[in-house]
């Protein structure tokens, strides 16, 4: 199994900056890839930024050039470093590792972690 612990959220005003931060355990050599997802009150999940096994990334449009993913293989670590904040990006925010790496097979994959709120006001 793969465990996955969230950190990092918390308040900020809208053009903030926060970082998360996502510490990964266990047998993760079957995981191609590990992420961040968000989930605002009365939405579905949706996939924010993941990284591959090779270092590929993939942000969700309304994302890119505002957030960074990067992951400290050291460390074991998946961080998310968002700049430019916007009251829409409040949100709970969860990390994944899956085999997979679109977006739908990460949101059907069990490995997640128990979240981080973020709010922007």
């Amino acid at each position: 199994d793969v465990q996955l612990v969230e950190s990092g959220g918390g308040s900020v005003q809208t053009g903030g900056s926060l970082r998360l931060s996502c510490k990964v355990s266990g047998h993760s050599r079957g995981s191609n890839c590990v992420g961040w997802f968000r989930q605002a009150p009365g939405k579905e999940r949706e996939g924010v930024a993941s990284i591959e096994r090779d270092g590929e990334r993939r942000y969700a449009e309304s994302v890119k050039g505002r957030f960074t993913i990067s992951k400290d293989n050291d460390k074991n670590t998946l961080s998310l470093q968002m700049n430019s904040l916007k009251p829409e990006d409040t949100g709970w925010y969860f990390c994944a590792a899956a085999l997979g790496c679109s977006w739908v097979q990460m949101l059907g994959s069990r490995y997640w972690g128990q979240g981080t709120q973020v709010t922007v006001s």
